[in-house]
């Protein structure tokens, strides 16, 4: 029995329910409105649903000094971006212009995961030659680091909330920055959730387009595996040649502390012969973060690698 090939008048209903369905998915302006849909919206789309993204929106609720730094301080401090899709994209056409921000021409170092601020402020009241960028998704993290900054008087950092992937991929011009700076990120030390790490064969390039030739690219975390990761992804890259290749081998590897330990990978006596880790990088203050990690008895790595 053939089949009857479909009629105008068949399929209409169809169509039309598909389109009030991609009504109703469009994202939408503040006043419910539906904005269109633009090469830079797709865009946006593809970055949070072609793959996982690293994290998973928390509280953004703000309140008492953490509110008051907002809405007092962030016109000044926290980079205007326009958005599409989600409040932490970053519109394709957006270029960030570092000099007319910072009112000068100066060595920019971007934090991504800057968390409360601990590191970037620091940092940045301990360089004042350097300009700073904190990346964070999380608003009172940001809204706490804006604090932070107008504590210590500082006009050298400046906040964003975005996904770090858009940041590095379209909003900072290339080879516009002298370090980045990746310290503790989320380690989804499940298996089943190691694909929402950041650090990962992907991550590299659109570290090395913003990163002018020699600089550099730090990195620290207190889960083994995830260093384990963090080097492979490094080492592999042609872009990126480490800084301290065939470094802190044997006994003195954190990678042999580690796994002596067995605190959080399968206790074993086999050294790490490779190496490669960098020693504790001294621009780093020691946060809260790090503190608890010490006291859990996590061994930290830190790893630098250098823009070919």
């Amino acid at each position: 029995m053939s089949e009857t090939p479909a009629t105008e008048s068949s399929t209409a209903p169809a169509a039309t329910e598909a389109a009030a369905a991609a009504a109703q998915r469009a994202p939408r302006s503040t006043d419910g409105s539906a904005r269109p849909i633009t090469p830079g919206s797709q865009a946006a789309a593809g970055t949070y649903h072609a793959q996982p993204v690293s994290f998973v929106r928390r509280g953004t609720r703000l309140q008492g000094r953490r509110q008051k730094a907002w809405e007092d301080h962030s016109d000044a401090l926290a980079v205007d971006v326009p958005r599409h899709i989600a409040d932490t994209s970053v519109h394709p056409d957006f270029v960030f212009d570092a000099a007319a921000e910072f009112g000068r021409v100066a060595p920019l170092v971007v934090e991504i995961g800057s968390g409360l601020g601990e590191a970037v402020v620091n940092a940045a009241k301990n360089n004042p030659d350097k300009d700073f960028l904190a990346v964070e998704v999380y608003t009172p993290g940001l809204a706490q680091t804006i604090q932070k900054i107008v504590a210590n008087g500082l006009g050298n950092v400046r906040v964003v909330q975005a996904n770090a992937p858009e940041v590095l991929g379209t909003m900072l011009p290339a080879g516009s920055v002298s370090e980045v700076w990746v310290f503790f990120p989320d380690p989804w030390h499940k298996t089943k959730h190691n694909k929402r790490r950041m650090v990962k064969d992907t991550f590299a390039p659109l570290v090395a387009r913003v990163l002018a030739p020699g600089g550099t690219w730090r990195l620290a975390t207190d889960w083994s595996t995830y260093a384990e990761q963090m080097l492979a992804v490094g080492t592999a890259s042609a872009d990126f040649t480490n800084i301290y290749d065939g470094g802190r081998a044997g006994a003195d590897s954190p990678l042999t502390q580690a796994r002596r330990s067995g605190v959080d990978c399968e206790q074993s006596d086999v050294p790490d012969e490779v190496g490669g880790w960098a020693p504790r990088f001294d621009g780093r203050i020691l946060t809260s973060f790090e503190n608890k990690a010490h006291k859990a008895g996590r061994v930290i790595f830190d790893l630098a690698f250098r823009r070919n």
